[in-house]
């Protein structure tokens, strides 16, 4: 007849400690590391593709304050009296991220600069 252990024989389980190997340790931390990593090349790496496209295209800006009684359309025509204003009042809503072409007084803008 086999011999059966003192824990078997009672019903119960021996629980096995779980141990990392040396090998084992530095996987996990790589494992562990790698969402950082991606996260921090992902930061640097986007910030400076931006900053590299708005230097690339040479844009030159001119900015001015809005007074009390100013519109886009009048700034528009005083940049461009030979084009459109819809298309600078276009541009400048888009330079300034604006939701629409209202203005106050005190606003800064930046105008594209029209040749």
């Amino acid at each position: 007849m086999p011999r059966q252990s003192a824990t078997s024989a009672a019903g119960g389980q021996a629980h096995a400690r779980l141990r990392l190997t040396r090998r084992g340790r530095i996987v996990f931390t790589a494992l562990a590391a790698v969402p950082v990593v991606v996260w921090a090349l992902v930061t640097v790496l986007g910030a400076g593709g931006a900053a590299a496209e708005v230097d690339a295209t040479g844009a030159m800006f001119e900015y001015v304050t809005i007074d009390q009684g100013d519109s886009l359309w009048a700034i528009a025509e005083s940049i461009a009296s030979n084009g459109d204003p819809r298309v600078v009042i276009d541009e400048i809503i888009r330079l300034n991220g604006l939701d629409g072409a209202v203005v106050e007084p005190g606003q800064r803008l930046a105008l594209p600069v029209v040749p």
